[in-house]
């Protein structure tokens, strides 16, 4: 029974330190090659867009008694056009999507300021302050290097999310190796 035990576990660490080489190898590539993972990046989501535009077409027919049918129409429509228009036009779509993420940390730097200082007379609420700070900062950044940043920004901001993601995953396969099976002990 405890060799069936360990024989799974190893199968899972073993997995996991693939998975974690895999992505490692993938987050390098993206670093590395930063306009060609962008457009992947913004290809996929015009591929989800349109998808979830589909999705959004059949529910409004099969919940067309349930009322607001023209309005769930539209809107299935609106996500396959700008899936659409995403797909069809990568460079501008690249361009859009930089100047929605720079937008998107700004606001979240403003909100994140606000919060830090509601949060004031908590103990530690200057992280909150830091990290306002540091997300405005690098809204403002995309803003005031749009367009130029775009090619390759989104692409290095996936890539470096996707080699962490493989670094932390082969870091805990390995612990799990240097660990002491369990169950052997207990034997």
């Amino acid at each position: 029974m405890t060799t069936d035990v360990s024989t799974d576990v190893n199968k899972g660490m073993s997995g996991s330190l693939i998975t974690g080489i895999l992505l490692i190898v993938l987050g390098v590539v993206a670093i590395a090659l930063p306009s060609v993972s962008t457009i992947v990046v913004e290809t996929w989501v015009a591929l989800l867009l349109a998808s979830a535009g589909v999705a959004k077409l059949v529910h409004s027919f099969q919940t067309r008694e349930e009322g607001g049918f023209v309005w769930k129409l539209l809107l299935g429509i609106l996500y396959i056009a700008t899936g659409i228009m995403l797909f069809a036009n990568p460079l501008t779509g690249v361009l859009t999507l930089t100047l929605l993420l720079g937008s998107f940390l700004l606001t979240e730097g403003v909100f994140e300021l606000i919060l830090a200082f509601r949060l004031r007379p908590q103990q530690n609420w200057t992280w909150e302050l830091v990290n306002g700070i540091v997300t405005l900062a690098l809204g403002a950044m995309i803003w005031f290097q749009w367009p130029f940043d775009a090619p390759w920004l989104i692409g290095t901001l996936v890539g470096t999310s996707v080699l962490f993601s493989g670094v932390s995953r082969l870091m805990l396969a390995l612990s799990g190796r240097s660990t002491p099976n369990q169950s052997g002990q207990a034997a």
